[in-house]
Formats: structure tokens, C-alpha cells, sequence
């Protein structure tokens, strides 16, 4: 096929049910893959004790905020990688992926780096103060941060092979590394004797070896690796958006930690439980709008915003559908699944407070992350900024700090979690209604 024909995507239709699946399927083993394995990492900690467990959920935070510095690359790659593809140069596409490659491992050296430095006193400022649980983040936050660099190259790498539509080695890179580790975190902080060194060192073997398969397949497609400064600064104005959006995210969450660290070990442990299960369901629930992204961004790529516009109105049903399935899931387990991560009654406790409030929010988060997907696609990213300073800051925010000001414990934590949540959906609602997203183009 030459350079410059439409790409498959662009003819068989970007709304069809088994596009959607195709790239949906295998992308959600990949998102499911790293939560799931924190997942594990929470549960073989947690039973170290109460100490070791918060200190997870303190360190575990701020890595997060690295992660979510990776979904930024990750979907400012995908987005224009897809346009690319869609109007019909593949190599162009790919070469996304180079700059974005190089601006992902800078940043995670500079992550590894100043965690070296100033991970202690970021410890303590989210635990308010010194002590056990400050000094352990500290140490597990040291070790982790040395895996940023591999798995930022990984988020550059996921990127740009959505763009192409290519999500099954994707599946290999991230689910191989990803088992190794699973396997070695139980035996390095038990048998092993490393405690929650342990689970870091785990984390960062896991995260390396990511980071190394997909640099390897970028060397594979045989384009230029040299570094473009000019299109690596076009990458970084054109992710600002997303990287506000990001930051606003972080503030919020981190927030949230904080506040809960206030609360207790008890109650800083089970936030941890209920934050990581959440964020497991919402990066399965991300499968649609990583299909959203790729296939939206090839529709308008190629000029059809009528399929575009198709498109955005599936994924929100089967999103809404989908949070359903995991809201009723997640109440059946009411009972049972807390127990998984902590032996300790007061942390099981603890859990239940923010329970109903996680059950809730789930069918509407669905909705809002498959929408989320579709406007990231288009380009749209400058209305996402917008909409998650205004719900962080006049919901989310408000609440967390009201609920440390009126000793709400979880519960009112958690409530400000689902306000997040509700103000995003009508949101995203009203602009898929207006249509001002759907712009065509290989470059928006």
C-alpha cells in the first residue's frame, strides 16, 4: 500500500462494532495489566501491617502522578499519530513516536532524579509530618522512581502504535513484564527478606523491561531516531492541555491522600484500597476511549466526521453500559474484597465508608471516560483542560478540604470524588451535542 492511500480504518468504517472491538479488546488487557498489578502489590504489602500499607498508599500516589505524566504522552501521541495514519502516512505517524519517545525518557530521568533528592520531604508533606509511615513512603519512593524512564518509554510507545492501530504487541510488551513482576514482588518481600523494598524493586524491573520492548519496536519500523527539537516542541504545546488536565487530576489526588493520611493509618490504608480498585476499573473502562482516540483520530485524519460523530454516541452507550456491569460488580464484592488487601479490622472498616460512594459514581464515569476518548481523538483537548480545572477546583478540591475541616472521614472524600465525576458528565454531554469537536484534517 503506498504511503499516502486511506487507511483500512478510514473504509471499513470507524463505528463499526468490530473496530471498536478489535482495538478495545487487546487495549484492555493492557490497561487492566499495571492496576492489576498494584493491585497484587497492595495485597502482599498490606499484610506486612498497617505501617508498610500506608506507606504504599503514599508512595503509590505520587507514582501515579508519573503515570499519569505518561497517559498525557501517551494520548498527545495517539491523537496525532492517528491523523497521520488516517490520512494515509504511516511513517509520519511512526515518527510521532520517535520525538514523543525522547521527550517521555528526558522526563522520566528527571523524575528518577529529583525522587532521589526530594522524595523524603515530599513523604512527609503528604503524611503531614515525620514519623513511620513518612519514613517508609520515603525509601519505597527512592527505589520506584528508578523505573520512570521505562515507564514513560512505554506510554510514548503505547501511543503511538494506537495511532497506527496497532494494539496487540502492545499486549505482549506490557503483560509479560507485568506477570515477572507479579511473580517476584511476593517472593522478594517475603522469602526474599526485602519487606516494601521489595515491592519497589519489583515495580522497577517490571517498568524497565516495559520501557526496553518498545523502544526495540520503534528501532524495528526503521525510521530516523534522531531527535527533531522543532516537532518535540510542536508535542509539547500541543500536550499542555493535556498535561493541566493531568496536573489538576494530581492535585486532586493527591489531595485526596493527604487528607485521608489525617484521618489515620486505618483510614489512609483503606483509601488506598478503594483509590487503586478505583483506578483499576477506570483504566478497564479506558479500553473504549483508547479505541475512541485511535479510530476518531483516523476518521477526521480522513475527513469523515459523520463517522466521527457515529462513533462518539456508541462508545458513551457501551460506556455506560460497561460502568454498570463493574458498579454491580463492585457491590457484590461489598463484603469480601476489602479483606483481599488488609487483615486489619479497622482498615476493612475504614473501606466500607467509601464503598457506596465507589458504586455509585461508576455507571457515570463510564460514560465520561468513553466521552473523554472521543474529544482527546479530535483534538479537543483545550475544552477537557477547561472542564476538569472548573470540576477540580469548584467540586473535588472543595469537598476533600471540607471534609478534613468537618471531620467527614471517607465518606465525604469520596463524596467529592462523585462530584468530580457528575460535573464532567453534563459537561462532556452538552459539547458532544454541539459538534464543535468534530474537526477534520491530518493536523488539527
Amino acid at each position: 500500500m503506498s504511503q499516502l492511500t486511506p487507511t483500512p480504518a478510514a473504509t471499513e468504517g470507524p463505528a463499526s462494532p468490530r473496530r471498536i472491538a478489535a482495538l478495545a479488546l487487546p487495549a484492555l488487557v493492557v490497561l487492566a495489566a499495571e492496576p492489576l498489578y498494584v493491585l497484587v502489590d497492595t495485597a502482599v504489602v498490606g499484610h506486612l501491617g498497617r505501617v508498610p500499607l500506608a506507606a504504599l498508599a503514599v508512595g503509590g500516589t505520587v507514582m501515579t502522578l508519573t503515570a499519569w505524566v505518561g497517559t498525557v504522552v501517551a494520548y498527545g501521541t495517539t491523537g496525532r499519530a492517528a491523523r497521520r495514519f488516517g490520512a494515509g502516512d504511516r511513517a509520519a505517524a511512526v515518527s510521532e513516536g520517535v520525538q514523543s519517545s525522547w521527550l517521555a525518557f528526558g522526563v522520566g530521568l528527571l523524575i528518577a532524579i529529583g525522587m532521589q533528592f526530594g522524595g523524603g520531604a515530599l513523604a512527609r508533606t503528604l503524611v503531614g509530618g515525620g514519623g513511620e509511615v513518612a519514613d517508609a513512603a520515603a525509601q519505597w519512593l527512592r527505589i520506584a522512581a528508578l523505573g520512570a524512564p521505562g515507564l514513560l518509554l512505554a506510554a510514548a510507545g503505547n501511543g503511538w502504535l494506537r495511532g497506527v492501530q496497532d494494539t496487540r504487541r502492545p499486549l505482549f510488551f506490557v503483560l509479560g513484564p507485568n506477570l515477572l513482576s507479579a511473580l517476584l514482588c511476593p517472593l522478594l518481600v517475603y522469602p526474599g527478606g526485602l519487606g516494601l523494598v521489595g515491592s519497589a524493586v519489583a515495580n522497577v524491573v517490571a517498568q524497565t523491561l516495559c520501557g526496553v520492548l518498545f523502544a526495540a519496536a520503534l528501532i524495528g519500523e526503521r525510521v530516523s531516531l534522531r531527535p527533531r527539537p522543532r516537532v518535540i516542541r510542536q508535542q509539547l504545546v500541543l500536550s499542555r492541555d493535556l498535561l493541566i488536565r493531568g496536573l489538576a487530576f494530581q492535585a486532586s489526588f493527591l489531595s485526596a491522600t493527604a487528607v485521608a493520611a489525617r484521618f489515620g493509618a486505618a483510614a489512609v490504608g483503606a483509601h488506598q484500597i478503594a483509590l487503586q480498585l478505583w483506578f483499576f476499573t477506570a483504566l478497564v473502562l479506558d479500553a473504549l476511549a483508547i479505541a475512541a482516540q485511535s479510530l476518531v483520530g483516523a476518521a477526521l485524519g480522513a475527513g469523515d466526521d459523520a463517522g466521527a460523530r457515529a462513533l462518539a454516541r456508541r462508545v458513551g452507550l457501551v460506556g455506560g453500559v460497561c460502568g454498570v456491569a463493574f458498579a454491580l460488580l463492585i457491590a457484590a464484592g461489598a463484603g469480601i474484597v476489602p479483606s483481599w488487601f488488609s487483615s486489619d479490622p479497622g482498615v476493612r472498616e475504614q473501606a466500607m465508608v467509601a464503598w457506596p460512594w465507589f458504586v455509585v459514581m461508576l455507571p457515570l464515569a463510564g460514560v465520561v471516560f468513553a466521552l473523554d476518548g472521543v474529544l482527546i481523538g479530535a483534538g479537543d483537548v483545550r475544552y477537557l483542560r477547561n472542564l476538569t480545572i472548573v470540576a477540580a477546583l469548584g467540586g473535588f478540591l472543595p469537598a476533600i478540604w471540607l471534609a478534613y475541616a468537618f471531620e467527614l472521614g471517607l465518606g465525604g472524600i469520596w463524596a467529592g470524588l462523585t462530584l468530580f465525576v457528575v460535573i464532567r458528565l453534563v459537561a462532556l454531554l452538552l459539547r458532544l451535542r454541539d459538534g464543535g469537536w468534530a474537526v477534520t484534517g491530518a493536523v488539527r
